[in-house]
């Protein structure tokens, strides 16, 4: 997708029960295909359908699943391991984002620092 929201003309126009291939999804979710197949390695739960010479058919459950994992990576700050306890169930092994409170309270520390270090550097 473009900044404006537009489909880019290399992503196929496909039903949304369709199966993709690993080409087809690397450009869907902006993914290499060496990631997609390492988190196959990683991940037990993504098993897309391999075909004859190995080639890789993602059902609409596994395009799920790799758009889970890539936002718990990218824009929730996981790692591997972390996804992989997530995914598997465990309680309390998946990282809680700090709220609102802690984030301000984080802020006015650093800037009380900031201002600490700034007249230290003065004097």
């Amino acid at each position: 997708m473009s900044d404006t929201g537009a489909v880019s003309p290399d992503v196929i126009d496909k039903a949304e029960r369709a199966y993709r291939t690993i080409g087809e999804l690397s450009r869907e979710t902006g993914l290499a295909q060496h990631i997609l197949r390492y988190w196959e390695t990683r991940f037990p739960q993504l098993r897309p359908l391999q075909r004859a010479g190995n080639r890789r058919y993602y059902r609409p459950e596994d395009v799920a699943l790799v758009r889970r994992i890539a936002a718990l990576l990218d824009q929730d700050g996981y790692t591997i391991r972390g996804v992989q306890q997530a995914l598997a169930g465990k309680p309390g092994a998946a990282p809680t984002m700090p709220d609102r409170d802690t984030n301000s309270a984080i802020r006015r520390v650093r800037a009380s620092l900031a201002a600490a270090l700034s007249e230290d550097a003065r004097a």
